[in-house]
């Protein structure tokens, strides 16, 4: 009885670092490639904090608005803000294969706030879906090695 509870207790114990090594393959920065014009965009930082996964702009990749562009169709405090250090991904919560939550997304191109879902492809293409009701607009981000 004794080695069937140490055996079950280390398989739980297993189970969670195995739960955290899953969840860090997410972490790292993402290059954005907006998925109308295929243009890079930016890296994203992902980091998970407090078991939620979190994303913010590090560097501006696409120059067309400036070197370091403003949020004009922000709302409220964010107005006029740089997008440089924004969030993008806010707070998504694990589910069995992807990140999702409910307004989780914000897109400083359109001032947006969006229901968010983010999965694995592969180790190194990261999938970023933005909804809008029934309508969504996925974008494929690549791992900056």
């Amino acid at each position: 009885m004794n080695k069937f509870i140490i055996s079950f207790g280390l398989i739980i114990i297993s189970l969670f670092f195995y739960t955290d090594i899953i969840a860090q393959e997410e972490i790292g920065i993402w290059r954005t490639v907006d998925d109308k014009t295929n243009i890079d965009k930016s890296y994203v930082e992902i980091y998970i904090r407090n078991g939620k996964l979190y994303g913010k702009i590090v560097k501006i990749l696409d120059k067309s608005d400036g070197e370091n562009p403003l949020c004009t169709k922000c709302p409220g405090a964010l107005k006029n803000k740089p997008i440089l250090g924004m969030h993008v991904i806010k707070g998504l919560k694990k589910r069995r294969n992807d990140w999702y939550l409910d307004k989780g997304a914000f897109d400083p191109e359109t001032g947006g706030t969006y229901d968010c879902k983010v999965w694995l492809k592969d180790n190194n293409t990261l999938q970023v879906r933005g909804y809008w009701g029934i309508f969504y607009r996925t974008q494929t981000w690549h791992r900056v090695k």
